[in-house]
């Protein structure tokens, strides 16, 4: 039987490619970029977004547990940058989940798109300043270099 010219035989393999994409944020405009790419590409192929915002310790003791492994709560105000870019995530019909991590943007990252199975992690190009770039590397840089699934970098400056 002949196909039709409108019939894309394999659109359906395009949609399973993605399942779950992994996202950061830090609350700047830039990261929004990247966000929102995420969640156009997410929603073109239904998949889930795993959306992750790196944070710094705080000083030693502050809010931490006896006994506990290391990890401190997560400051508000990345709770917050977390709920706002999620908001806009499930306004466009896309799942969502968040999560804050301790240490490097690149680190945080990584890790949730290694215990999710990620299928891919999108970044935006740009985003830290010069001195902290120098000392940290760049995130796209780290995260191509170490992602346990594809990467996709976004102009977003």
């Amino acid at each position: 039987m002949a196909s039709s010219l409108h019939e894309r035989p394999n659109a359906n393999r395009m949609v399973a490619v993605f399942k779950s994409i992994v996202v950061g944020t830090d609350g700047s405009s830039t990261a929004a970029e990247a966000v929102r790419r995420a969640a156009d590409l997410a929603g073109a192929v239904g998949a889930q977004v795993h959306l992750v915002s790196a944070y710094e310790a705080g000083p030693p003791g502050g809010g931490q547990a006896e006994g506990s492994s290391g990890a401190q709560e997560p400051p508000k105000e990345v709770e917050d940058q977390l709920a706002q870019a999620a908001e806009k995530i499930e306004q466009q019909g896309v799942s969502v989940e968040r999560h804050a991590r301790q240490g490097p943007p690149s680190d945080a990252l990584i890790a949730v798109a290694e215990e999710q199975s990620a299928d891919l992690i999108v970044v935006g190009n740009k985003g830290m300043t010069d001195a902290k770039r120098f000392l940290l590397g760049s995130v796209p840089d780290r995260v191509s270099h170490h992602a346990p699934c594809g990467v996709m970098i976004v102009r977003t400056t």
